[in-house]
């Protein structure tokens, strides 16, 4: 699990303790979800590039750095990965946003592909996958399998929750694509959910069970 990064810090494990809860609404859990992805993205953006330029303060020049936020290209894993979007747009406006829909089949827990819509991409482009649960790890590899073949090399996916399997399947399959999580839970049930976990989040956050 050497591409797994877990974000220790209390105020992710003060707000995702809140999102565990059975009680919470899709109000105060979408609230929620925002807060820890920009605490995610804060950890999950060190490695992009900067540019140096010189700057004038108002006591002596000095070197100033920046961002290239338009070669960054956000993609949510449809329909949970929405709920992650906007933090990261808030820090990088200027990031370009791609969507790739899938779901996972009930009986065989593998995706399927229902939508793909993405900007150019090429080997300088840092696409940020979003999905809050790396589950199974099905739905997330098959999302980087189809960023590396529009031609995205460097790939880094976010989530809120993960779960061993799902890291064990990115690490055959994707050992380059480091993963930033909230908390690596304990394992999955038969049906492909994280335990404890936090339930379905699509539906959490939609209200649609």
């Amino acid at each position: 699990m050497d591409n797994l990064h877990v974000v220790d810090h209390p105020l992710i494990k003060h707000k995702l303790t809140i999102m565990r809860n059975k009680s919470t609404g899709p109000k105060e859990f979408r609230e929620l979800l925002r807060e820890i992805t920009f605490l995610l993205a804060y950890e999950a953006t060190r490695n992009i590039e900067t540019l140096q330029f010189e700057i004038e303060t108002p006591l002596e020049k000095t070197t100033g750095y920046a961002i290239e936020d338009k070669k960054i290209v956000i993609v949510p894993i449809l329909r949970a990965g929405l709920g992650m979007v906007d933090s990261i747009l808030e820090l990088l406006p200027n990031a370009s946003v791609g969507h790739i829909g899938v779901y996972r089949d009930p009986k065989t827990l593998r995706p399927v592909e229902y939508y793909c819509k993405l900007p150019s991409l090429n080997e300088t482009s840092a696409v940020f996958v979003l999905d809050p649960m790396l589950a199974t790890g099905f739905s997330g590899v098959h999302a980087v399998k189809i960023l590396k073949e529009r031609g995205a090399r460097n790939i880094i996916f976010v989530s809120l929750i993960a779960a061993p399997e799902g890291v064990q399947q990115f690490s055959v399959n994707c050992p380059d694509v480091p993963i930033y999580t909230a908390c690596l839970d304990r394992q999955l049930n038969d049906h492909g959910y994280i335990l404890p976990g936090l339930g379905d989040a699509g539906d959490r956050l939609y209200r649609t069970k």
